[in-house]
């Protein structure tokens, strides 16, 4: 099976956007994220990212703080991947992993403890 190349661009992204986040953004209001998946238009032209973190509180200021960083993130994803015109970013925060916390603890409530 082949992947397109928004999939390969996405991967890259993710996986530079994670480096950049480690090591260059200085906003305490970032934190501990992960960066879960990237989906990037077919042109190529815009990317949401989507992010998840440990303290679910703060997940509205997480994404205020990315989204102020998206200018200084793309600049430096222009220098690290050379497209012809680097996405545009925009930050999302990523409800699956709490979804399937939830399924989990209702199907646990549910289902008798097997002996």
């Amino acid at each position: 099976m082949s992947r397109g190349r928004p999939q390969k661009v996405a991967d890259l992204i993710q996986r530079e956007l994670a480096d950049l986040l480690r090591r260059e953004v200085r906003d305490p209001h970032v934190g501990m994220v992960t960066l879960t998946s990237v989906d990037v238009s077919p042109d190529l032209s815009h990317a949401k990212v989507f992010f998840t973190l440990l303290n679910l509180e703060k997940k509205d200021e997480t994404a205020r703080a990315l989204q102020r960083a998206a200018g200084f993130l793309r600049s430096q994803l222009a220098h690290r991947i050379k497209l012809y015109t680097t996405p545009e970013l925009r930050f999302a925060y990523d409800e699956s992993v709490e979804r399937g916390d939830r399924l989990s603890r209702l199907i646990d409530s549910v289902v008798p403890p097997k002996r």
